[in-house]
């Protein structure tokens, strides 16, 4: 994680993913590297090969917007990660610290969610942990090791290839997607511990961070197989809470009339039979007292 040349790293990480044939090259000689040699980014990006060496050993720190767009362009980067490419390239200086991302969760967006009985909703935070659900949220991650973690859960949770039957896919966006809700703040000592657990524990995430891959949550489709009901097929819609840095409401909906619906109602019917009686209604505009907090955090 915490590395003194971001860019230099995040570039042989790329290159080593483009094959010369996919950037049109002819792959002649014998190959000590996985991927595109530095000449050949170079060469693709329109610089001159010292220019570019110079930039993977961090002796070069402060390329135009110009070149960063090429070199994104040599990489065959996609948005998000082109984005990221300008942030290590350019990274934005403040003065003091920055504002720390929010773990508390508003009453107002915990009252919309309660209100979803038919939708499964999480609210997550910039490390992918789950500060908050609704019932039928709760009772779709419900019953694994780590439940309210979804990084742990993919890559830790001895069942987790069960319950994501495209578990390999899962996993790589699981990892970008940890890059892209962390962004700028990859300094994050919890994240750095996070990112050192899941690499000492896990050679499937230890390999997939190495590779750099970035991506926002946005929308994706994905399958569970839930040890209550069977099946589930979900698209889910991932929107950002502008009153909260760095988290995020996720939104879990299967298509009108599908078997995914019909098993999302029964999850749905179990949750509310085994649900505790709660107590009586608190004042909404009252902070949530220690108890409610880890009810928001804990399954």
């Amino acid at each position: 994680m915490e590395n003194a040349n971001p860019l230099g790293e995040f570039l042989r990480a790329r290159r080593a993913l483009v094959s010369p044939e996919d950037s049109g090259l002819s792959a002649t000689g014998r190959r000590r590297v996985a991927g595109l040699r530095r000449e050949e980014v170079a060469m693709l990006a329109g610089v001159s090969i010292d220019y570019y060496v110079r930039l993977e050993q961090g002796r070069e720190r402060n390329p135009s917007a110009q070149v960063v767009d090429a070199l994104g362009e040599a990489l065959r980067l996609d948005d998000d990660a082109m984005a990221h490419l300008h942030r290590l390239a350019r990274p934005i200086r403040t003065r003091g610290r920055s504002r720390p991302r929010s773990d508390r969760v508003s009453p107002a967006l915990l009252r919309m969610m309660a209100g979803w009985h038919h939708t499964p909703a999480v609210v997550l935070g910039s490390r992918l942990t789950v500060l908050a659900h609704n019932a039928l949220g709760r009772a779709l991650f419900a019953g694994h090791t780590h439940s309210d973690d979804l990084v742990r859960l993919v890559f830790l949770d001895p069942d987790a290839r069960t319950f994501y039957p495209d578990w390999e896919r899962v996993a790589v966006s699981t990892v970008a997607g940890l890059r892209g809700a962390a962004g700028a703040a990859d300094d994050d000592p919890e994240l750095v511990r996070t990112v050192g657990e899941l690499s000492l524990h896990s050679p499937e995430f230890s390999r997939l961070w190495a590779r750099h891959d970035i991506r926002h949550k946005t929308h994706e489709t994905k399958r569970f197989r839930h040890p209550l009901v069977g099946e589930l097929t979900l698209e889910y819609e991932s929107l950002t809470v502008n009153g909260a840095p760095g988290q995020q409401l996720v939104i879990y909906q299967a298509a009108p009339g599908s078997p995914s619906e019909q098993a999302l109602s029964l999850l749905g019917s179990l949750a509310a039979a085994t649900a505790p009686t709660p107590d009586p209604t608190p004042d909404p505009t009252a902070d949530p007292t220690p108890s409610e907090k880890v009810t928001r955090r804990e399954w």
